[in-house]
């Protein structure tokens, strides 16, 4: 078995595909590892075919899963029995909560990258700045134009659709054709044009195909389906499974390896280098040592900050590349479940076709300068949501046979709309986790402890939250106008990031502005980890292209000998 390579990535989604691809067409002998089992692009997905019918109970969350994904059914929506699959078992991968967290997670090739919402959006100077303009946190060390050419570099490999807006919080990219506004969606749009200067409604822009096709195996056009966390066989939204790691195995560079957990980057102290990693074998339990010259951490935020909690020496007694103490700290996430909704009467004579995997997007027109500061909560949010007719599925269960039954599921239901909120929270110092080594997993490993909530700012951005979601729909002459405020803890928006910061100083960040370790330079993270303020947008497009600048770097680095 050969233990020598080039580079090493840890971790095989969004971030981990990227950094093999990039490594590999670079030329470097890189070896992936994957602590879950394998799974192959169409081959291995399992239900993608499936319908609610096929499933004794339906398509829906069981008393079962409750038991075994307890933590991981908290998002009522993804562990249904046509996706459970690719979500960990809760009693077999516990973690310990000092305040509720919700820690979704996926142990396969692939990792969430299979499930993701796909919704691509950049970040801005508006963000980039935020921490240094507001006195909160630490500096980014890079800039929109560091990250733009990366952006669409991107944008142009995965195939991102959605359509150009000239907004400056609200960054354009390089798209393809957006997917289209149903009737209602269109009323909308129309009508808050008409009553508002500081807003916009448009379409999600969101990484499926909708004209031609995309590198890696077959990728073709969204087929409306819809049923994208259990994998697509046409390759239409981006995974590592149908796109990057296709790409660097193709190159002949790449060794993959599942089943793998990295527990440890090992340290030399004379040359002030990492060497390699540390990996316990899943189905033998045997520990291997394998090395490299230069290693990217992609296991996402918790798991790759926990591999530098547990990599301890005696230059790093508190976790690899945390002399500022920083490691581990201001865990951030999105906070959501909060907005509004309404129906629509008109429209009985129109429907819609498919199931388009993607609703509409209102970008954020909080706190950019002028009469849109707010006094009460520091930066913003955005809203997602959408229109539809109103499913069979509201029959009650008395209803459920007969002729009356078979009438009512062939009859549309009302319009409705709602508007969801996505709002960016603070990096707050005391957000964090820590290793428990008295609680240990099967593998002798220590388990996490979260200690997070949100704050003050955050609720406060809440109630403005659902009363603009509520004005909004009003004003734009929908009824029966209902706002939500629902139950959040950090981790649900499932976007948790910031445990080894970026920043200028090493004195009170993990990482330079080059997604190295400030004190062992070989050694790269570039996964939500990495991040210093979270904005208000889904973050995924950020950890690619911050994943494929890093790389770039990396290998100049070794050319020149710098690793």
């Amino acid at each position: 078995m050969e233990t020598n390579y080039d580079a090493i990535v840890v971790g095989t989604g969004i971030s981990g595909g990227w950094a093999a691809k990039e490594l590999c067409e670079k030329g470097l002998k890189t070896l992936v590892l994957e602590r879950g089992r394998m799974v192959k692009h169409v081959e291995d997905y399992t239900t993608m075919n499936n319908d609610p019918w096929d499933y004794k109970t339906g398509d829906v969350i069981t008393q079962d899963t409750k038991m075994k994904q307890a933590k991981q059914s908290r998002t009522r929506y993804t562990v249904t029995e046509s996706s459970k699959h690719f979500f960990v078992n809760d009693l077999e991968h516990p973690y310990n909560e000092t305040n509720r967290f919700d820690w979704m997670r996926g142990y396969h090739v692939g990792g969430r990258s299979l499930t993701w919402g796909r919704q691509s959006y950049r970040l801005t100077d508006f963000d980039f700045t935020a921490n240094l303009k507001d006195g909160v946190a630490v500096d980014w060390p890079i800039r929109y134009k560091d990250m733009a050419p990366w952006y669409g570099y991107v944008e142009d490999y995965i195939g991102v659709s959605g359509e150009n807006v000239g907004l400056p919080q609200f960054p354009d990219g390089n798209y393809l054709k957006p997917m289209e506004m149903n009737c209602v969606e269109d009323v909308f749009k129309s009508s808050l044009t008409a009553q508002y200067d500081d807003r916009i409604v448009t379409m999600g822009r969101t990484a499926h195909i909708t004209e031609g096709t995309k590198p890696g195996l077959g990728r073709s056009n969204c087929q409306y389906r819809n049923r994208c966390r259990r994998g697509c066989p046409f390759g239409a939204y981006f995974s590592s499974n149908s796109s990057t790691l296709p790409a660097a195995e193709n190159t002949g560079n790449m060794t993959l390896r599942p089943n793998s957990i990295v527990h440890e980057v090992m340290y030399d102290a004379d040359s002030k280098r990492a060497t390699g990693v540390r990996v316990i074998d899943t189905e033998t339990s045997e520990v291997f040592e394998f090395k490299a010259k230069v290693i990217f951490l992609c296991a996402s935020a918790i798991a790759s900050t926990s591999i530098l909690m547990q990599s301890k020496s005696d230059r790093f007694p508190n976790g690899m590349g945390n002399d500022s103490g920083e490691l581990g700290h201001n865990i951030m996430d999105h906070h959501l479940g909060v907005g509004a909704s309404a129906k629509y009467e008109g429209f009985e004579d129109k429907y819609y076709t498919g199931r388009r995997p993607n609703g509409i997007y209102i970008p954020r027109f909080r706190n950019i300068g002028g009469k849109t500061d707010q006094k009460d909560f520091l930066r913003g949010y955005g809203y997602q949501g959408g229109a539809s007719r109103s499913s069979w599925m509201e029959a009650i269960k008395e209803m459920a046979y007969g002729a009356g039954f078979k009438e009512m599921i062939q009859t549309p239901g009302e319009w409705r709309i709602g508007l969801g909120g996505f709002g960016e929270i603070l990096p707050y110092h005391d957000n964090k986790m820590t290793l428990d080594y008295d609680k240990l997993d099967q593998w002798g490993l220590p388990t996490v402890t979260f200690d997070a909530t949100i704050k003050e700012n955050e609720r406060n951005m809440r109630k403005d939250m659902q009363q603009q979601a509520e004005e909004m729909l009003t004003n734009a002459g929908f009824k029966d106008v209902q706002g939500y405020d629902g139950d959040y803890a950090i981790g649900l928006g499932i976007h948790e990031m910031g445990s080894a910061r970026m920043g200028r100083d090493p004195k009170t960040s993990v990482l330079n502005g080059n997604n190295q370790l400030h004190d062992v330079p070989n050694v790269y993270v570039t996964d939500g980890s990495a991040m210093t303020s979270a904005g208000n947008v889904n973050p995924s497009l950020t950890y690619m292209a911050l994943t494929a600048r890093a790389a770039k770097h990396a290998v100049e680095q070794l050319k020149k000998m710098n690793l």
